[in-house]
């Protein structure tokens, strides 16, 4: 019998080629022809990347695949397999050091995963094995061995529940780790199970792994590995699926890599100076061999060829020597960039996890950053896509009003009137709307998941969902409730104030008192569990006189074409009427004859039992009991803003970013948060676009579709003026159902032009709402949008588990902190208590993020332009040999030491504006946007900047050097003091351009600047005038102090410096910004940014120090 139920539990039943058989404590059946063993998969979970003997290789060749590391260990290799002018070291040490601090930073991250592992695989638990109970580590479990699990406790696999302490055979398990919710789901043991589980004997037939958490054998058979046992003292499970093929393990997968803006710019760039560098060492490669090519400058007599290289191949060389010149002028690809701009972007992050305006008092946390390579796009968001429902609104659930058979009622906090109920609307025949009132209120009581929460004489009640605790003060029969969703438990609460209170489920037997303080049991049968698509949720219940009852609730949507359409119309005008504010619920509810509930019954239990197609019958079951209902009421409650939600989405638009709200509430209410939030206005003209407005006799669904899209693309698009000017703003609204055939229709010829139309006309108005939409198609929107021409940047924000989707799809993720779990926390970049936070998350970090980093990175290309264009003109003066300008000591210490820390410390603490400013103004958000500070004319600019100051360097000091003697002793300087000098110029000329683009000094940049410079004249010094021992020829000895006691020496070094920074200094001086306020704007900007094109800049004070 039993052996029979578990095969049709699991499968067996079904032909299912691709399955498995378990044998229960690995106990062969009696009548098994051969037993087998089966080979599967241990019980350990591996979420690392590494191990200590994969570590080095696989590591190295991670990093390896990055275009610029590759290019810099080919160059390496170059420099060690060709005779090149430079040493290995110049390269790669620069290489070592960028290889090294990545691989300790993904090695020590690798050890905490491997760490968190280890946790897990190695803690204790209990396995029964011939007739003892033995304590195991969890890796070592295996499939069909019986385990034993106490309360509290997480479920080591995947487990077929056979036994439970509950006289009842269920458990109650939260999946808060896996799906988010945290409410109390029940599972029940499989019936007829011997008592004794050391004398079972049974097999498992069941499907192979698959990571759906809702397609499972035997949902309420299952225990999900990771879920925890509550409110059960112990139970016994059989392990069916282990290690990495649970269903947690399955669903664990790293979220695709979100590239910015930022790094593409660098890609770009990075193209671009690599065709510099080829084309200065084509150069030098072809007017070498013109030079050669000269009488007696090939061979001159003091530098007689040898005979081996006489017999080298002439094309051998000059491809040797095109690779020498690329050794040589390499360093104009800044490898160190990459380090500063990880370090910059991680020791960044920590600016917002430290702020303390984003620290809520009620949830007693602040800020999270799940990654910190995106924080520049903070700056650069044009759309934002947020959810209604917690996010918009607080998803703190208040009862306000119910409709009971088309009267209205409201609750008064005072007990003067009878039960505490005020009908507005007075029914005629009062008994029998008495008995519709407590039919309506048992309704309440009975259709919901709602646990009781008892709590003892110490403990302080607390309503829990998902986790949140909410505080509230104790009354004489007040209880905690334990529920999914806050409407739960609002309508639990509003049954209560109306004198019906639900006392709680055991034993399958529901519990509630009714007005008379009467206790009333209810044997729950079957519950129909609520799912975004249907809009509603059942139960079927049965009374003490053996009737049996199906109260349903749910969207009027989805209830009203499946009651009695004469009962509709009562409760139409309400539920419209309260539509404009609140959240409305209809509630219905059916007796069932025996008949009936015996078919609902056994489809129930086949379609829960199936392996194939499971959700698709239970629906189809669902929908067939679900039918032919009466029509009792709907209830109204109220879902309140978000602190400040008008005024941050106010900000965001002045901040020039489109705000989309993807919600699955139904259009009357969205549209009514819309405008408390002020994306409506009173005039905005709103174009709607819903199955209502696809209603035509005359035409078809798809050809009205196609008219209104048509229609609002004339007038939001080809009639419109352009934005900045426009007199009327538009706002859209579409449902789920319209969307779907707009995406999806059913000639494929329109669907690309009905997608164009909609985006088009979506683009250009000032706010979209799109309603009545599955998370699946959240997740279209945004991907319609970022795919769309120009690749907009995307932010989606949300709070439940249904928008983790759109949370991924978008370029910048964000999870709000609410009461509908974490999942949306854990799948976003970063996550906030609040939506005020949004507000300065955006136009305060996110504009100062992408200023920093986009400074960073032209100021990165800037110096290095500057660093090697003297090393390539000096080849002009030295017959093409490819000697060196500097010395290999400043050629490695350049980019590490003497230039690195200024640079990291300005794009760490510069405030070019302060942030009361950029909050106040949110309109400087859209100077920056469109990447405007990392496009090809500031690029240009940077550019010409560097090659300006390259001349500068390399001909003033030439112009030095034209006087023979600099020394009053009379002696001449030779290569390696041009070179210092120049190497001087540059340092000091690079380090106070910096200094000059400050505008938010700490003691931190005055230390790192000034410390830069210190620590250069040091080194040389130091470098200089020691014989280091490990140096076959020391070029620098004493050469910096003989050049510094040249006058001549100071007097050119001061004045270069001061020329290569006159042309800035004099912009600063004579430019003269448009508007009464404008200077103080410019002067608060880094200089680059000023070439912009500001010319309408807003008279605004700007802050600078």
């Amino acid at each position: 019998m039993l052996r029979r139920r578990l095969n049709r539990l699991c499968g067996g039943d079904e032909k299912r080629v691709d399955s498995r058989t378990i044998y229960v404590g690995h106990r062969p059946c009696p009548d098994t022809e051969a037993f087998i063993p089966s080979k599967f998969c241990d019980n350990r979970i591996v979420s690392s990347k590494y191990t200590v003997w994969n570590f080095l290789p696989k590591n190295l060749f991670e990093q390896f695949r990055r275009i610029a590391n590759f290019y810099f260990l080919i160059i390496f290799l170059v420099q060690v397999i060709v005779d090149t002018p430079t040493s290995p070291v110049t390269s790669g040490l620069p290489l070592f050091f960028v290889i090294t601090v990545t691989a300790i930073k993904q090695g020590y991250e690798d050890c905490l995963r491997h760490k968190a592992d280890n946790e897990v695989n190695k803690y204790l638990v209990t396995v029964l094995e011939d007739g003892r109970s033995v304590k195991k580590e969890s890796e070592k479990i295996k499939v069909g061995d019986v385990v034993e699990v106490v309360e509290d406790e997480t479920f080591p696999c995947d487990l077929i529940l056979l036994q439970s302490s509950r006289e009842d055979g269920t458990c109650f398990v939260t999946t808060a780790s896996l799906d988010g919710e945290s409410n109390h789901k029940t599972h029940y043991t499989v019936p007829d199970t011997e008592k004794d589980l050391q004398a079972l004997t049974a097999t498992i037939e069941c499907e192979q792994p698959q990571p759906d958490l809702y397609k499972s054998l035997g949902p309420e058979n299952l225990l999900l590995k990771g879920a925890t046992l509550k409110n059960t003292k112990k139970i016994y499970g059989v392990a069916v699926y282990t290690g990495m093929e649970t269903k947690m393990a399955l669903n664990y997968q790293g979220k695709s890599q979100k590239r910015s803006a930022v790094e593409k710019s660098i890609n770009a760039f990075l193209l671009v100076y690599l065709c510099i560098l080829i084309s200065k060492a084509v150069v030098c490669t072809t007017l070498k061999y013109v030079w050669q090519s000269k009488e007696g400058q090939d061979e001159p007599w003091y530098n007689q060829k040898t005979q081996k290289e006489k017999d080298t191949n002439m094309y051998l060389k000059m491809f040797t020597d095109f690779l020498s010149f690329m050794v040589l002028f390499n360093f104009i690809i800044p490898v160190s960039m990459y380090v500063t701009v990880e370090m910059q972007k991680f020791l960044g992050s920590f600016f917002i996890t430290w702020d303390k305006d984003f620290f809520d008092p009620e949830i007693q946390e602040g800020a999270l950053v799940n990654t910190s390579d995106l924080n520049e796009e903070l700056g650069q968001v044009e759309y934002v896509f947020t959810d209604k429902t917690g996010t918009l609104t607080q998803n703190n659930m208040e009862f306000i009003e119910c409709c009971i058979d088309g009267f209205q009622y409201k609750h008064r906090d005072t007990w003067s009137e009878v039960d505490g109920f005020t009908v507005t609307d007075g029914p005629v025949n009062k008994l029998q709307q008495k008995e519709k009132e407590e039919l309506f209120l048992r309704a309440l009581c009975l259709c919901h998941t709602v646990q009781v929460k008892e709590a003892g004489s110490e403990e302080v009640l607390t309503d829990q969902v998902d986790g949140i605790d909410e505080m509230r003060p104790q009354l004489e029969e007040e209880r905690g409730f334990i529920a999914s969703s806050p409407d739960e438990i609002a309508l639990v609460k509003g049954a209560m104030k109306y004198g019906f209170t639900f006392l709680g489920l055991e034993s399958k037997s529901m519990k509630i008192k009714n007005r008379e303080n009467n206790i009333e049991e209810y044997k729950l049968l079957h519950v129909l569990n609520f799912d975004p698509v249907r809009r509603r949720m059942s139960v079927i219940v049965q009374t003490k006189s053996g009737e049996t009852l199906l109260f349903c609730k749910g969207a009027d949507s989805s209830i009203f074409p499946r009651v009695k359409p004469e009962e509709v119309d009562r409760i139409r005008m309400h539920v419209e009427r309260n539509a404009t504010g609140y959240r409305t619920l209809c509630v219905a509810f059916k007796q069932l004859s025996a008949e009936e509930y015996a078919v609902a019954d056994t489809g129930l239990r086949e379609a829960r039992l199936a392996l194939q197609d499971r959700e698709e019958k239970l629906i189809a079951v669902y929908n067939q009991v679900e039918t032919g209902m009466s029509l009792i009421g709907a209830t109204a409650v109220e879902d309140r803003l978000q602190e400040e939600a008008a005024e941050t989405m106010e900000a965001l638009q002045g901040a020039g970013m489109k705000v989309w709200v993807l919600t699955g509430d139904k259009m009357e209410t969205a549209k009514s948060t819309c405008y408390a939030c002020r994306l409506f206005q009173r005039g905005t003209e709103l174009l709607e676009l819903t199955l209502r407005t696809l209603e035509d006799e005359r035409l078809k669904r798809e050809e009205k579709l196609r008219e209104l899209l048509q229609e609002y693309h004339r007038k939001a698009v080809q009639d419109a003026p352009s934005w900045s000017t426009a007199n009327q703003d538009y706002g859209f609204i579409i449902d789920g159902a319209t969307l779907s055939i707009v995406m999806n229709p059913q000639h494929e010829v329109d669907a690309s032009q009905y997608k164009s139309l909609f985006l088009q006309i979506c683009q250009n108005c000032t706010a979209v709402l799109c309603c009545r939409m599955a998370p699946l198609q959240k997740a279209q929107i945004v991907k319609m949008v970022k795919t769309s021409k120009g690749s907009p940047i995307t932010l989606s924000i949300g709070d439940g588990a249904n928008d983790v989707s759109m949370i991924l799809e978008a370029h910048v993720g964000i999870g709000i902190k609410g009461k509908e779990g974490r999942q949306a926390v854990r799948n976003s970049d970063y996550a906030i208590p609040k939506l005020k936070h949004l507000k300065k998350l955006l136009l305060a970090h996110g504009h100062l993020y992408y200023v920093r980093i986009a400074h960073l990175v032209q100021y990165f290309f800037y110096k290095n332009l500057c660093f090697i264009l003297p090393q390539f003109l000096y080849q002009f003066f030295c017959g093409y040999s490819q000697q060196p300008l500097y010395d290999a000591a400043y050629l490695t210490m350049y980019n590490i030491c003497f230039t690195s820390m200024p640079i990291l410390a300005y794009s760490l603490l510069e405030q070019h504006i302060s942030i009361e400013i950029l909050l106040d103004n949110a309109t400087l958000y859209r100077e920056i946007a469109n990447n405007a500070m990392l496009r090809w004319r500031p690029f240009l600019y940077w550019t010409l900047l560097g090659i300006f100051q390259g001349l500068l360097f390399f001909f003033g000091v030439r112009f030095l050097f034209s006087n023979p003697a600099l020394q009053d002793n009379g002696q001449v300087f030779g290569n390696w003091s041009y070179g210092t000098i120049v190497f001087t110029v540059l340092v000091f000329t690079v380090t106070l351009k910096l200094a000059l683009d400050t505008r938010h000094w700490t003691w931190i940049n005055h230390f790192v600047i000034w410390g830069s410079l210190a620590f250069y004249v040091f080194f040389s010094f130091f470098w200089g005038g020691i014989i280091w021992p490990f140096l076959k020829q020391q070029r620098l000895y004493f050469v910096f102090a003989n050049m510094l006691s040249s006058v001549s020496a100071w007097l050119v070094i001061i004045i270069l410096i001061i020329l290569s920074l006159l042309p800035e200094i004099l912009l600063v001086v004579l430019r003269k910004p448009r508007g009464p306020h404008s200077r103080q704007v410019y002067l608060s900007l880094p200089f680059p940014f000023w070439i912009l094109p500001f010319y309408h800049i807003h008279p605004i004070l700007c802050y600078s120090p």
